[in-house]
């Protein structure tokens, strides 16, 4: 980097943060003073490879400003400087308020106490301490979004507080409020319609192809949710977590009984809890050096009930105000794994949940799933990079003892890191995973079936095989790029002609296609 860029200070954040030794995530933009007088520049810092060229790493920007625009050597001018160019970090602001004096800031507020940027930092402090600053209610004033909707996903209006003149459109409360950033990706999907998509796509094959994808599909969610948490399955824990798919349109699961309720189903029945959780866990792997790595904590159980009310009272802002789904979803799901709030089954329900929100909110077509855990079991790089953001740092932050029997315990005083979590990765995250599943795994298993039913229709005008000879005979084929191997032949289908296997390999290679691929395990369901 040239040296008229070089950082002699950091503004903003990085200067309140480092002036109050306070300890919190990295934001998504730091703001640095750089050499130059009027030039800016701006580095992206990836702290993840991007695995193909459809996935973006998740990326830190360091942006060096000009001379110029150095703020004043106040924390006041680096709060304005802060909210102006590194947007409004929930969880930093809260921090830095609390540091403050209430009359210098109440002082500082009433200096321009009718702009934008003065009127919601006034909201935000009295919204996120529960406290009321010593200033008159502001009049004669129209009634501003306390965050830009251009710039972030919030309730479409959100509450009227008459006292500050600004819409409430906040995604949440100040016990559990998620912040999702508008980046380049989210915007660009704003414009696709999936619906219409899905719609169109559905369209183009009959209702019993739709029929048996959709049972196909709900089983393969299935034993993908638990291929993730490296679980063996049985057929009736299978049959339960299949049923409960298929209900997902049926009603809302985000709230404590229900979510219970879910738990219930998921695990084996000696694991079925009543209640949040009371101790302490967390996901840890043993080292071949015998050590402990700890992965990831989640919150003291002390704080759970208090989060878990704020993510069930946030689900429902969302929910009511007709956030966007994909959106509303991640957050929550998301917002769910970090708190952890069971012993077991805690990444089933995580999944689950997406297809909970997707589906009451219309996104998924009525009777039908989206094979998503399965497109995270392909790529699950991305799928540990959406997890790994918030828990890596988190467990850095964390202070925490670990005994000789794997008891932890946690020293300080974590809830407020699982407050306000910026969800925009998670979001981007379970976009690429839903446009994946339309754009591929959709289109793969609704071919394969009108492939398969084109080719069984014609194999069978040859010789009128029993079903089962039949199934077995194109998975053959299919498994040996259209020929039938001698060995099968004499095994399973001696009694053919030399003229009936060369009519039926001839038949199955006009019909079947170039692609002797089947999806997954399609030929053996």
């Amino acid at each position: 980097m040239p040296s008229e860029f070089n950082y002699e200070m950091p503004i903003g954040y990085l200067y309140l943060i480092n002036k109050y030794g306070i300890k919190t995530f990295k934001n998504w933009h730091t703001s640095y003073l750089g050499k130059s007088a009027n030039k800016s520049h701006s580095e992206i810092i990836k702290s993840g490879p991007a695995q193909n060229v459809n996935e973006l790493p998740i990326q830190l920007i360091n942006e060096f400003f000009p001379r110029r625009l150095k703020p004043d050597d106040t924390v006041f001018a680096h709060l304005d400087f802060a909210v102006k160019h590194d947007g409004y970090n929930l969880g930093i602001l809260t921090e830095i308020f609390k540091k403050l004096d209430p009359n210098r800031f109440a002082a500082f507020i009433e200096e321009k106490k009718t702009s934008r940027i003065r009127r919601r930092l006034w909201f935000l402090y009295e919204w996120a301490l529960e406290t009321r600053l010593p200033i008159d209610d502001l009049t004669g004033r129209s009634f501003i979004p306390v965050l830009d909707p251009e710039e972030y996903y919030t309730l479409p209006i959100g509450e009227r507080v008459t006292r500050q003149k600004v819409y409430n459109n906040l995604l949440g409360t100040p016990q559990f409020c998620p912040t999702i950033r508008k980046t380049e990706m989210l915007k660009k999907a704003e414009s696709c319609n999936y619906q219409d998509k899905i719609q169109t796509l559905l369209s183009a094959y009959d209702n019993n192809i739709q029929y048996r994808a959709a049972n196909y599909l709900y089983l393969k969610e299935t034993k993908s949710s638990f291929q993730i948490e490296r679980e063996k399955i049985n057929s009736s824990r299978m049959e339960r977590f299949v049923n409960l798919l298929k209900s997902a349109d049926e009603k809302d699961f985000c709230n404590k009984e229900s979510l219970i309720e879910l738990q219930n189903q998921i695990v084996d029945k000696r694991f079925a809890v009543k209640d949040y959780r009371t101790n302490q866990n967390y996901v840890g792997s043993t080292l071949l050096s015998g050590e402990e790595k700890i992965h990831y904590i989640p919150p003291r159980p002390e704080n759970l009930s208090f989060l878990m009310d704020g993510l069930i009272e946030s689900h429902k802002r969302m929910a009511q105000g007709g956030v966007s789904a994909i959106a509303h979803a991640a957050a929550i799901a998301w917002g769910f794994v970090f708190l952890h709030p069971f012993e077991d089954g805690n990444g089933r329900s995580h999944r689950f949940l997406i297809h909970n929100i997707l589906a009451l909110a219309g996104f998924t077509p009525p009777g039908f799933i989206f094979p998503i855990s399965a497109v995270m079991l392909k790529n699950m790089d991305l799928y540990d990079q959406s997890l790994e953001c918030f828990s890596v740092p988190l467990v850095q932050l964390t202070d925490y003892d670990l005994d000789d029997e794997g008891v932890l315990m946690v020293n300080n005083d974590t809830g407020r890191f699982y407050r306000y979590i910026d969800f925009t990765t998670q979001t981007e995250t379970l976009l690429q995973f839903i446009d994946k599943t339309v754009e591929t795994e959709l289109v793969i298993e609704l071919d394969y079936l009108k492939r398969y039913d084109k080719t069984k229709l014609a194999l069978q005008e040859i010789v009128d095989l029993p079903g089962q000879k039949l199934e077995l005979l194109i998975r053959s084929l299919s498994g040996n790029k259209g020929i039938l191997g001698d060995i099968r032949r004499r095994k399973n289908f001696d009694f053919l002609t030399d003229d009936e296997v060369e009519q039926l390999e001839s038949s199955f290679r006009e019909n079947w296609g170039e692609s002797f691929d089947a999806p997954d395990d399609s030929l053996n369901r």
